[in-house]
């Protein structure tokens, strides 16, 4: 640990929705923590969200930028996440944002060229790496390999969300690929690598939105083969292909829990690792152990991994004519 650095990290939050209460189960679990204040488009969700949690309810983002806070939580759409992580990285704030961190390539990169001048930590909120279980399994290849992987599969469909959803909303930059999509990204570039080509299929609703995503992608290392939407009833788990054996992280695969190792030879590792307080909790721990050790990087989520995500889904949505205002 950096004595330079602060022991306790004083956090705000921007964005009250389901992800910063989620947010909320997990930040009492990591030690040294404290939730300082508050703000959100919504004046009627930050008094709600002060009064179950915690923190000062700011009126505007300025005030919980000049209040006494080291990090930012931007929990919000991405719509907004390149200007509240630009303001506060030029306030002098460390950032954590959840994906998709930007809205394309173009965007992520004028963010990450003000983190780099200002010298604060950004990460974007990728939280699978992070549970016990997807870590306990990369530990369990080192001593019992699979091979070289050269197909990822995986997808989720959700049909269960109110149609009232920001999801639904074309303005705030919602639909399957970028709201669910970016998770399967990250799946296929984890194991196998930048991406070389990509191919996409989509159905679209009459607000514009990408409904249903079929996207199949073509590695350094291998192929993927992905799904996303949110008006189908998917499975949700993921699987994972080796010269030697094959992974299934259950359903579902995004809050890695449960794993089955079936190799060649036909020997077969069940792997069971529950998460706690949300899932959250281990990535804010990651983070701010960072923040303590002066890193202005993660060496988990990388911005050249952040890169290579968006750019994905940049390939994706040119296959299928998706583009948001502005672009």
């Amino acid at each position: 640990m950096d004595s330079r650095f602060p022991t306790k990290i004083k956090w705000g939050i921007i964005g009250c929705g389901r992800i910063a209460h989620r947010f909320m189960q997990g930040l009492p679990e990591v030690p040294g923590n404290e939730l300082v204040s508050v703000w959100s488009r919504r004046p009627e969700a930050v008094t709600s969200f002060t009064e179950k949690y915690g923190g000062k309810a700011c009126a505007d983002f300025d005030e919980l930028l000049a209040s006494d806070i080291d990090a930012v939580y931007i929990a919000t759409l991405p719509d907004s996440h390149a200007d509240y992580s630009i303001r506060a990285l030029n306030a002098g704030k460390h950032v954590l944002c959840e994906k998709p961190a930007a809205t394309n390539l173009a965007i992520l990169n004028s963010i990450l060229k003000v983190a780099t001048a200002k010298q604060l930590l950004f990460m974007e909120g990728m939280k699978p790496p992070f549970f016990p279980l997807y870590q306990k399994f990369k530990q369990h290849l080192m001593i019992d390999p699979i091979g070289e992987v050269g197909y990822v599969r995986a997808g989720s469909s959700v049909a269960d969300i109110s149609s009232e959803h920001p999801n639904f909303s074309y303005e705030l930059i919602g639909g399957s690929l970028m709201q669910i999509g970016i998770y399967e990204a990250f799946l296929a570039i984890d194991w196998l690598g930048g991406t070389k080509n990509v191919q996409c299929l989509g159905r679209f609703s009459k607000a514009g939105i990408d409904m249903f995503s079929v996207f199949q992608s073509e590695h350094e290392n291998g192929y993927a083969q992905l799904y996303c939407g949110l008006d189908l009833h998917g499975k949700g788990d993921a699987l994972i292909c080796g010269t030697k054996g094959n992974i299934t992280i259950h359903q579902n695969w995004w809050n890695p829990a449960r794993a089955t190792i079936h190799y060649l030879d036909g020997h077969i590792v069940e792997l069971d690792e529950p998460y706690t307080a949300g899932g959250l909790n281990y990535e804010i721990a990651h983070f701010c152990d960072l923040i303590r050790n002066g890193k202005t990087e993660s060496p988990v989520i990388t911005h050249a991994l952040s890169r290579a995500m968006i750019n994905m889904l940049d390939q994706a949505r040119t296959q299928i004519g998706l583009k948001f205002k502005g672009e």
